[in-house]
C-alpha cells in the first residue's frame, strides 16, 4: 500500500516528467526564459496571496500548484544551461534550513520565536553567500508597506527596536505633528514627512502583532464592498454618483455598514 510520502514523491516526479515533456513539445513552453517567466511569477504570487486572504482552500491549493510549476520551470531552464537543477534547489534549501536551525539540528537552546529570528539573521550574515548587511536581504522591489515591515523586523532581530511597545505612540504623535506642519508648504518635505508618519504607523502595527499589509488589504476589501453597495443602490434609484450630494451618499454608505455588521454584505 502506498504511503502518503510515496504518494507525494510520485506526484512531484510526475510534475517533473510533465515539465520535461512540455519544454520539449510545446512551442510556448519551449521559448520561455528566466526573464520571460519573472512577471508571471509575480502575478502568481499575488494570486496566491488573494486566495490566502479569502481563506479559499481550494484556490490556495490551485495557486500553490501554479507557483510550484514556476519553480520547476526555472530549475528546468537552469539544468539546460548547466547551472543548477531541481536537486540543487532542494538540497541547497535543506542545507540552509538545517544550518539556520541549530536549536533543532544542533545544541543551541532558544526560549522564544523572537530568539529564533535573531539567530536566523545573525547566521545569514555569517554565510559565505549570505547578506553582507542586516537590511541587504530585503528586496528593493517589494511593495513599500511590506518592505517597511520587513526592514523593521530585521532591525528588531539585532536589537534595534523599542524597549516597550507603548513608547512607539510618542513617535507616531511626533511624526503626525511634523506632517501636519509640513503639509501647508507642500513639496518634497511634506512627502518625506508623510513617509515618516506611515513608517511609524507600520512600526506600531508590528509591535502590537498586526501585519499592516493584511490590515490595509482588508480595509481596501471593505471599502470596495461598501462602495459597490453605494454604486448599486445609486443605479437602482436612477441616479449617478456625480449627481448626488455627499450627505445622500453617506446615507447609503451607512446602510452598507449596518448590513456588513449583520454579515449580509
Amino acid at each position: 500500500m502506498e504511503t502518503k510520502r510515496e504518494r507525494e514523491l510520485a506526484a512531484f516526479e510526475r510534475l517533473l516528467d510533465v515539465m520535461d515533456t512540455l519544454r520539449q513539445k510545446c512551442p510556448w513552453d519551449h521559448k520561455q526564459t528566466l526573464e520571460s517567466l519573472r512577471p508571471q511569477t509575480i502575478e502568481e504570487t499575488y494570486e496566491l496571496s488573494d486566495a490566502i486572504l479569502k481563506k479559499d482552500m481550494f484556490n490556495i491549493s490551485k495557486e500553490l500548484g501554479d507557483l510550484l510549476l514556476h519553480i520547476v520551470f526555472y530549475a528546468k531552464i537552469g539544468k539546460e544551461q548547466n547551472q543548477f537543477d531541481i536537486a540543487d534547489v532542494c538540497n541547497r534549501l535543506c542545507d540552509k534550513l538545517i544550518y539556520r536551525h541549530p536549536h533543532v539540528y544542533g545544541e543551541v537552546a532558544v526560549k522564544s520565536a523572537e530568539e529564533v529570528i535573531g539567530n536566523w539573521e545573525q547566521l545569514k550574515t555569517k554565510e559565505k553567500d549570505g547578506n553582507k548587511t542586516v537590511l541587504s536581504g530585503v528586496p528593493e522591489s517589494l511593495p513599500s508597506v511590506i518592505k517597511a515591515f520587513r526592514i523593521q523586523e530585521k532591525a528588531r532581530a539585532v536589537g534595534f527596536d523599542w524597549e516597550k511597545k507603548e513608547d512607539v505612540w510618542d513617535k507616531v504623535s511626533e511624526e503626525l505633528g511634523e506632517l501636519r506642519d509640513a503639509l501647508p508648504e507642500g513639496g518634497k518635505h511634506a512627502e518625506e514627512e508623510l513617509g515618516d508618519f506611515l513608517f511609524s504607523v507600520i512600526n506600531a502595527a508590528r509591535l502590537y502583532g498586526y501585519d499592516p499589509d493584511t490590515a490595509l488589504e482588508n480595509t481596501c476589501a471593505k471599502f470596495r464592498r461598501r462602495f459597490g453597495y453605494l454604486e448599486e443602490h445609486t443605479i437602482k434609484q436612477g441616479k449617478s454618483l456625480k449627481d448626488m450630494t455627499l450627505a445622500e451618499m453617506d446615507k447609503i454608505w451607512d446602510q452598507a455598514k449596518q448590513l456588513e455588521k449583520k454579515g449580509e454584505l
